[in-house]
């Protein structure tokens, strides 16, 4: 099955789906071309505002994709200088928490909260980062209990190497060889879904045999965490970075640890691969990017979407 560029008319990325009072809601980042050279830490991305899409229907394959416009902008979050990358959304009690990462006045990357009474937006940023956040990619997993934990991670320009256990590195280490890799963090969110309530835990991912999966693998974890519950079982899936690959791996609770179960989705056109998995109107659906309409010069990513379902032993099969 052919894949679905959703918004044609703008380049989008990262796209977080959720379903929200029966619709589905995808909140991406916005590409823009800034003029910035490239280079390995992402400088070309300057994305510095996140819309919203919604699905006017029942088929994301088929339905009207509609822009709700400009829900949270750059400036007017006062500790972010540029660079909202990577975001998600949790509903809590009515209200609607935009969960993003951006760079502040010193160049670091933290993670902040938004806050909207509508899916829709607009959203209303806190005056500060939530406090020990670090690094990109946020994903935040609303569990059946309602407890709301926070995914994050991204290596090279999401600065992940630079940290060891939540303290900040005199130098920056990537591991190589048979070293562990850097892995995800997750964090559990306080009750009023603006800050953490723990210190951030590793995401461990184990080969089929119980070992911890090396940093030499080209399956290990390196940004674009997502969570999503199956069956009870919960689904770790993750970009691979630098070889370009979407993999899951499955446990029993939301830290892990998870077990590799495979690829999700082959290198595409691009540099990056990330993406989405949601369950809508009773199906189940892939939701990523890739480069192809850009031509791939000026790395500018459209958004994708593809059917998926899972096997009797809960392999996810994408339909493509």
């Amino acid at each position: 099955m052919q894949a679905r560029y959703l918004f044609p008319s703008d380049y989008m990325a990262d796209p977080s789906a959720n379903v929200f009072n029966g619709k589905l809601y995808i909140y991406p980042s916005h590409d823009w071309d800034s003029g910035e050279a490239f280079d390995d830490d992402g400088g070309h991305f300057q994305m510095h505002d996140y819309h919203v899409l919604s699905i006017e229907g029942d088929d994301p394959m088929t339905s009207p994709v509609k822009d709700n416009g400009v829900i949270l902008d750059v400036k007017d979050v006062a500790w972010a200088e540029k660079q909202m990358w990577d975001n998600d959304v949790v509903e809590k009690d009515g209200k609607y928490y935009l969960i993003f990462s951006a760079k502040d006045y010193n160049g670091v990357f933290h993670l902040g909260v938004a806050v909207a009474d509508r899916p829709e937006g607009p959203f209303k940023a806190d005056d500060n980062p939530i406090r020990t956040s670090y690094s990109i990619d946020p994903c935040v997993f609303k569990d059946d209990d309602g407890a709301i934990y926070c995914y994050f991670g991204g290596i090279w320009g999401g600065q992940l190497q630079r940290y060891k256990d939540n303290i900040l590195l005199k130098d920056e280490h990537l591991p190589e060889g048979d070293e562990a890799p850097l892995p995800s963090r997750v964090a559990r969110m306080t009750d009023d879904v603006h800050q953490f309530a723990e210190l951030s835990k590793p995401i461990i991912i184990l080969n089929p045999d119980g070992t911890v999966m090396p940093a030499n693998d080209p399956h290990r974890f390196f940004e674009a965490s997502w969570m999503h519950k199956y069956n009870g079982t919960y689904y770790f899936s993750y970009s691979t970075g630098d070889s370009h690959l979407l993999c899951y791996a499955t446990g029993n609770n939301p830290y892990g640890p998870f077990t590799y179960r495979g690829v999700l989705l082959e290198p595409v056109v691009g540099w990056t691969t990330h993406h989405s998995i949601v369950e809508y109107k009773g199906k189940w659906y892939l939701f990523h990017h890739d480069c192809v309409p850009s031509k791939g010069t000026t790395w500018l990513r459209s958004l994708k979407v593809l059917p998926l379902h899972y096997t009797n032993n809960g392999d996810i099969v994408v339909e493509q």
